[in-house]
C-alpha cells in the first residue's frame, strides 16, 4: 500500500558527496517523521538523521556538520545531502518514514529497500 524508494548510492571516493532522496508514495495522508538510517556489514541498524514535520533535525554524532537532512512535505520526500564522506560511512542506507493512511489517523512506520553507499579511500 505504501512503499518508499531510495535513490542516488553509488560508489564515491572519500572526501566526495552524495545526494540520497526517498519518495513515499502510495495512499497517504501525510507524513510526518521521517529519517535515515544505516547497517554496516557486521553492525547493527543506526540512525543517521531524522526530521519531524516541524523541519526540526536529529544526527547521529558520527555524521553531524558533514550531513544534512531536508524534505518536500508536498512531494513526501526526504534528502540527505552527504558531504566529505569517509569509508567509514559505507553501508546500505534505509530511509523511513511515519506515515499517516489515507482515512486514517493512526501513524505506522514503512522502510524502503535501502541504497548502497560505498566510500573508496
Amino acid at each position: 500500500q505504501v512503499q518508499l524508494v531510495e535513490s542516488g548510492g553509488g560508489l564515491v571516493q572519500a572526501g566526495g558527496s552524495l545526494r540520497l532522496s526517498c519518495e513515499a508514495s502510495g495512499s497517504i495522508f501525510s507524513a510526518n517523521g521521517m529519517g535515515w538510517y544505516r547497517q554496516a556489514p557486521g553492525k547493527q541498524r543506526e540512525l543517521v538523521a531524522f526530521i519531524t514535520s516541524g523541519g526540526n533535525t536529529n544526527y547521529a554524532d558520527s555524521v553531524k556538520d558533514r550531513f544534512s537532512i531536508s524534505r518536500d512535505n508536498a512531494k513526501n520526500t526526504v534528502y540527505l545531502q552527504m558531504n566529505n564522506l569517509k569509508p567509514e560511512d559505507t553501508a546500505v542506507y534505509f530511509c523511513s518514514a511515519d506515515i499517516v493512511l489515507t482515512g486514517h489517523t493512526e501513524t505506522r512506520y514503512y522502510w524502503g529497500q535501502g541504497t548502497q553507499v560505498t566510500v573508496s579511500s
